[in-house]
């Protein structure tokens, strides 16, 4: 019998990650894959990575996280890990800025994480343990020129984390948010290269990051060596938001 054959394996857990069908979710998605964690991904166009539970949601819809809760709770049990990763921008400048664009972003990035870690919290609950990870920005703890709803959204979600962390701890759950900054995704590759490069001297490591990097951080915290880390704010941001 091989050394590696007499290695207890850890359980798979139920991992939901939102948004995971591209960038940074569908690493994260994937990295738990690679664990052997049974995933589920929520998207509202499809598309998730080979081996998730591909499942339709739209988190600004209550009753759409409700049913994509009960599908997931069919096919892998309750949620132990939610990853909140479901994001939109509507960037434009303070003084343009219409109540829609405000309403859109808030209701998708900070209502929708909250709808679905009150949801994810139940099963959790009962479990008597659980991960809760919600996915912030750099630029909700530095700001941005045009991105002041989108830098609300994610600086709430600080206040969010540490609000159930303080709730929740009691019963083995541990809240965390991960703030990742300027990270190499579609997204980015159709920046023009100064404005690239503009960030990158900004950044003190001087390069924009990948997806794997901040899937790294995630899985960690989702992790038994993060047991006891909750509440906690981790950039993944080359440098760039140090001090916030």
């Amino acid at each position: 019998m091989s050394e590696s054959s007499t290695q207890p394996r850890p359980e798979p857990r139920s991992v939901l990650v939102t948004g995971g069908n591209r960038g940074i979710g569908r690493a994260i998605a994937e990295a738990f894959l690679a664990q052997g964690d049974n995933v589920a991904v929520t998207t509202r166009s499809g598309g998730a990575p080979d081996g998730a539970l591909d499942v339709r949601c739209d988190v600004t819809d209550g009753a759409a996280i409700d049913a994509a809760f009960k599908q997931i709770e069919e096919a892998h049990g309750p949620v132990e890990v939610l990853v909140a990763n479901a994001g939109v921008t509507a960037d434009t400048l303070l003084l343009r800025m219409s109540d829609d664009d405000w309403e859109q972003v808030i209701s998708t990035n900070l209502t929708g994480s909250f709808r679905l870690a009150k949801r994810a919290a139940k099963g959790m609950l009962r479990l008597r343990r659980g991960r809760i990870i919600l996915i912030s920005s750099v630029v909700g703890l530095l700001g941005s020129p045009g991105q002041v709803n989108y830098a609300a959204s994610k600086s709430g979600l600080v206040g969010m984390a540490r609000s159930i962390a303080r709730e929740l701890g009691s019963r083995s759950i541990t809240a965390n948010v991960v703030a990742p900054g300027f990270i190499e995704t579609d997204m980015t590759a159709q920046l023009p290269e100064e404005q690239v490069k503009a960030y990158q001297g900004q950044i003190p490591l001087g390069r924009l990051g990948a997806v794997d990097e901040v899937a790294g951080a995630v899985t960690w915290l989702a992790g038994p060596g993060a047991a006891y880390v909750t509440g906690a704010v981790i950039p993944v941001d080359g440098g760039l938001g140090m001090g916030h």
